[in-house]
């Protein structure tokens, strides 16, 4: 045996040696658990960007739709006649807003709209690639297709009705409950010398809360006759037929509404304008989402997805076409 200093520097450098092993194997474990993990984000990573791009690819298709088998039926079947005027259609006849005789009513979903929708459409406006009937043939009760200048005077129940389209003085759909009441409250006060009709309401309001801001709150959350739009008007047509009819004076004054920037699926893209321009069934449907989040202030459940029964599954249908071709 060496010397006693010898042994313990030999088992000092041993003990170093071991130090730095261990050093190294603990490095190199940290460093394959770091591996690992950044691994593991980048595929959640990779799996995020795939659902988004999933999504911009085909935004409807986490809607909550009927089942499409009756369409599939008389995709199948082929052209049929209008049970109205005789005329042959695929699924719908666009001229009389009803479903072909292969395509039974009773299977076609129908929805409840919060409240009624005028939809003016221009005398050029081909029936055939207009979208508006969706809109007609889901929600018959709360739906009405007017041809221009064939329009309503809007002018006495003005304080009850917007208009969606864009422009310098309109509004989002989140601030129609701090516009439409004061529109309330001037048609009242205007229409009769005696205050005493607004006297209930503003007394109502009182009692709830003494605060502008809380009376501010009361009336977004009131469900009364007062504080919600009766109906909402939207034009349907190529942004550059538009204007004869919004400078319309039966449209004058009306409450303008405009919707928040979303993409259209519209397979009939208006050539030369951006991608933000929807087509009326999809205005309807985003209007009617935000209506239902920003004033009815409920939550959205799907409610109003069957409003794009029709359109989605003709986007399904013609995005199938196109792979299949080998489109992009």
């Amino acid at each position: 045996m060496g010397p006693l200093w010898y042994r313990a520097a030999h088992t000092d450098t041993a003990y170093g040696l071991f130090k730095v092993k261990m050093s190294l194997n603990s490095s190199t474990f940290l460093n394959q658990e770091s591996h690992q993990k950044l691994k593991r984000n980048f595929e959640c990573l990779k799996n995020s960007q795939q659902t988004t791009s999933s999504l911009q690819d085909n935004p409807l298709q986490n809607l909550q739709l009927a089942s499409w088998e009756v369409l599939e039926k008389a995709q199948k079947n082929g052209r049929s006649k209008c049970p109205r005027c005789g005329s042959s259609r695929m699924f719908y006849c666009y001229s009389c807003y009803v479903p072909v005789e292969t395509v039974p009513t009773k299977e076609i979903p129908v929805v409840k709209l919060p409240l009624k929708i005028d939809i003016i459409k221009h005398p050029n406006e081909t029936d055939g690639k207009s979208t508006a009937v969706h809109a007609k043939l889901v929600a018959p009760e709360d739906v009405t297709i007017y041809t221009y200048p064939c329009i309503p005077e809007y002018e006495e129940k003005r304080h009850e009705i917007a208009l969606i389209f864009p422009g310098p003085n309109s509004i989002s759909v989140k601030d129609i409950i701090l516009h439409l009441p004061k529109n309330v409250e001037k048609n009242v006060s205007c229409g009769n010398d005696d205050d005493s009709s607004a006297e209930p309401f503003l007394k109502k309001a009182k009692i709830e809360t003494k605060e502008d801001r809380n009376l501010i709150e009361y009336k977004s959350n009131s469900r009364s006759e007062d504080t919600v739009l009766k109906k909402v008007i939207f034009i349907d047509s190529t942004w550059n037929q538009t204007n004869k009819i919004i400078t319309d004076e039966r449209l004058q004054g009306l409450l303008q509404i405009e919707l928040k920037t979303r993409k259209t699926c519209f397979w009939r893209h208006q050539k030369g304008k951006p991608d933000t321009y929807l087509s009326t069934i999809e205005a309807i449907y985003y209007f009617l989402v935000d209506y239902h989040q920003e004033v009815l202030k409920e939550s959205y459940k799907g409610q109003y997805d069957n409003l794009l029964f029709f359109f989605s599954f003709m986007y399904t249908l013609i995005k199938n076409a196109k792979n299949s071709a080998g489109k992009e």
